[in-house]
């Protein structure tokens, strides 16, 4: 269960994120802040996992002390302390939900703000022909998941896992899981 605290000055998106938040069985929102100091009061008693945070980049350092921070934001920012960060009009739910169980497995020695951020899911798709679930499946690969964890991620059996390494691994021509790290965050040399 991965136990969330909502932080958002404006109150309709604090209370959109903790119902959105809420609905799936394996994140439980604890608690809701219109600011870090409020949140981290909310903290003391509910020990988050995660915090998702709307706005303000400069928070990121003082919650982060306590728990994971993943950043939403409306423009791109670097250097933030943050474990993931995406940038409202790039993702949707199914993408919010997925950061927000990536980085909370993760947490802050995560590679997972370097895959997420700046990365628009679609172009994933487009670039490599992967599914959303394979899209998915990749980016916790490149987190640092075994198969077994992504099956409970994605509450998935670790045979299905398998079956989309395997579709994964041909798509990108790798035959490694560090060959398609590589192909995945572009940083793979030609051979």
């Amino acid at each position: 269960m991965r136990r969330v605290v909502v932080v958002a000055e404006n109150p309709v998106v604090r209370a959109g994120l903790a119902v959105l938040l809420a609905a799936p069985a394996d994140v439980a929102v604890t608690a809701t802040a219109p600011d870090p100091a409020t949140a981290l009061a909310a903290a003391r008693g509910t020990a988050p996992g995660l915090f998702v945070l709307d706005g303000d980049p400069g928070a990121v350092r003082h919650l982060a002390r306590t728990a994971p921070v993943l950043l939403l934001t409306h423009t791109p920012v670097r250097a933030t302390g943050a474990a993931g960060h995406l940038v409202h009009g790039d993702f949707d739910e199914a993408d919010l939900l997925h950061a927000v169980r990536a980085t909370a497995h993760a947490g802050g020695a995560s590679t997972v703000s370097n895959i997420l951020r700046f990365r628009n899911p679609a172009s994933q798709v487009q670039r490599f022909g992967l599914s959303a679930r394979e899209v998915e499946v990749m980016d916790l690969i490149a987190s640092g998941m075994t198969n077994q964890q992504i099956a409970a991620t994605c509450s998935i059996t670790e045979k299905t896992v398998k079956n989309h390494i395997n579709r994964i691994f041909a798509k990108l021509h790798s035959t490694t899981r560090g060959e398609a790290i590589a192909s995945w965050l572009g940083t793979r040399t030609a051979s």
